[in-house]
Formats: structure tokens, C-alpha cells, sequence
């Protein structure tokens, strides 16, 4: 399969020396590190996710990379509202990736990432593409078009869309209101 490539997405994205990024459903990190890789030497990626195991691998991990005072690694149940324990407008840029078509409330992440977001800040979403998931069953896909409507509906306005190979979609929003 044609999984998009961290180090290279994040080359297409706004960031830049000192930010504060939330990397939301981190898993082992593959993001978050490439992140922190740009955001260097006075930038925070605060990598969230609810499997424990997944953030001691990217603890360790970041360790291996000499990023570890980079990257912060927090218990957060996202589906939850404030799940992420973060300050309001604490964040200049949200990574949702890969986690909207695990969870049917769709909303409350959305409305999270926007709670934390600097008013002007940016959000990613990067999804699979309904059709290529590897299976349906206990699976809540969200079609691209579904996924621009959702951004719209909380205030955020589509910079650019990403080219994400054949498996995922993916947006550059900022928020606007």
C-alpha cells in the first residue's frame, strides 16, 4: 500500500522554529517525530493518544533521536470533551491523523482541536479514504467531502488539500472565526 510518508507531509505544512503542535492519536509517533525535526530547537509536539503502549514506544523513540525534550507524551481520550487536557488557544497547529474513522462522534475531536487552536492556527486532517480502508467492520469512514463539511462547520477554511498517494486524503485548514 501507498502510505503517506511523515518526513515528507510535514514538508508541506506551515510549521516552523518554536511552535506548539498537538499530535492528536499519535501512535508510535511517526509524525510527531518528523515534527519536532522542524519545529527545533524552541518547539513542543504535546503527542496524545489513548493506547499507553504507543506512547512509551514514541518515549522511547524520541529518546533513540535525541528529540525527547521536543516531545511530550500525554494519556488523552480524545472522544471525550476538553479529552485532550490542554490549555485554550495553546496550540499553533493540530494533527488529526488517521482517527476520524475509528470513532462515530466526529464532532467532539473537531471541537477539541479547535479549543486548543491560537485563533489563526492551523489544523491537518489526514484520513483514509473510505474505499481503501483495509476493512469496514466497526468502522466509522468519512468521506472527503463529509470531512471538508465538518471543517466548515467549525469554522475552519481549507488552504490547500494534500497529496496523500492513493490510500488517504488529507486538508491544511486554518481556523477563521
Amino acid at each position: 500500500m501507498n502510505f503517506p510518508n511523515p518526513s515528507e507531509i510535514t514538508k508541506l505544512l506551515p510549521l516552523k522554529e518554536g511552535m506548539k503542535v498537538a499530535d492528536f492519536g499519535c501512535g508510535s509517533g511517526h509524525f510527531s517525530l518528523a515534527i519536532a525535526k522542524l519545529i527545533q530547537p524552541g518547539g513542543m509536539v504535546i503527542a496524545l493518544d489513548i493506547w499507553k503502549p504507543a506512547l512509551d514506544s514514541l518515549k522511547f523513540r524520541a529518546k533513540i533521536a535525541g528529540l525527547s525534550n521536543l516531545i511530550k507524551t500525554q494519556w488523552a481520550n480524545l472522544e471525550e470533551k476538553h479529552g485532550s487536557h490542554l490549555p485554550n488557544n495553546s496550540c499553533d497547529l493540530v494533527l488529526v491523523s488517521n482517527i476520524l474513522f475509528e470513532v462515530e462522534d466526529k464532532d467532539t475531536i473537531i471541537t477539541e482541536a479547535r479549543r486548543i487552536l491560537k485563533p489563526g492556527g492551523f489544523l491537518v486532517l489526514l484520513e483514509w479514504k473510505p474505499e481503501k480502508l483495509p476493512s469496514q467492520k466497526s468502522l466509522y469512514p468519512l468521506p472527503k467531502d463529509d470531512a471538508l463539511a465538518l471543517l466548515e462547520k467549525y469554522g475552519f477554511k481549507l488552504e490547500r488539500e494534500l497529496p496523500l498517494g492513493i490510500t488517504h486524503y488529507g486538508f491544511l485548514a486554518k481556523l477563521t472565526k
